[in-house]
């Protein structure tokens, strides 16, 4: 007899899957093996593989093709842009020019205070950027950013010159769920001097987590001039329909 197939094989497919995703040897487009292949690398049922694949497409992680098999599939921009706002293209919907300037950098490992905000474990490599966004010149918020190295080690070298961190991971990494926090703090000096208002203005604070699965990808801390911007969301009975942040 054939010896037992593993508990959870399921899950080392799902984790080997995402793990070629994250690290950037799958890219978008790429096309994920077979079921037929699957099934052959994992000794395990058609089901099974298929469960696999369903739940990644279900996840907007890959996009199934009836007669072209799967891919690993293009984040969907309308619906990041809704829940999470990408600077460059806000910019480019409202006609204004958009830069960015990475104000402070550093790679380090996760201390106790930063694994248990973030649900990581201690010692974790992680990746912290400041950003400045610019529309027309002006500053339009700052970003503070974490980036899980173990979950997005491309994110590592990457210079991001061209495009600020948002939207290269936006770009590079499926995610299948967001959170978002919303409150309000007056602007520190530091904080003043960077957006250039007053210390002590109300500024809009939106802190979002991403993850992949149960995987954490990124967290960031975005800070707006309080009296340049709004939050406005249409909702449906069933639902959230459209949500953004962005100027008055």
């Amino acid at each position: 007899m054939n010896a037992p197939l593993p508990k959870h094989i399921h899950q080392r497919i799902r984790a080997d899957i995402e793990g070629h995703i994250r690290s950037g040897r799958w890219p978008v487009g790429h096309a994920i093996p077979s079921e037929a292949d699957l099934m052959t690398a994992y000794g395990c049922s058609r089901m099974t593989v298929n469960k696999v694949l369903s739940s990644l497409a279900e996840q907007g992680i890959i996009a199934r093709r009836r007669r072209t098999g799967s891919v690993v599939a293009q984040p969907s921009i309308d619906k990041a842009v809704l829940t999470i706002r990408d600077f460059p293209a806000e910019a480019e919907r409202s006609g204004k020019t958009y830069a960015f300037d990475i104000l402070a950098q550093r790679t380090q490992t996760a201390d106790v205070a930063t694994a248990a905000r973030v649900g990581i474990a201690i010692g974790t490599p992680v990746r912290f950027l400041t950003t400045l966004h610019r529309f027309d010149g002006q500053p339009e918020a700052l970003e503070e950013r974490l980036i899980n190295l173990d979950a997005v080690p491309a994110a590592r070298t990457e210079p991001f010159d061209d495009r600020p961190p948002g939207t290269w991971l936006l770009a590079h990494v499926p995610w299948s769920e967001a959170e978002h926090v919303i409150h309000a703090a007056n602007a520190s000096p530091s904080l003043a001097k960077r957006l250039a208002i007053a210390t002590g203005t109300a500024c809009l604070i939106v802190e979002r987590r991403t993850w992949q699965g149960d995987t954490l990808l990124t967290e960031a801390r975005i800070h707006y001039p309080g009296e340049q911007h709004r939050l406005v969301g249409r909702f449906t009975s069933t639902g959230l329909a459209a949500s953004a942040a962005g100027p008055e």
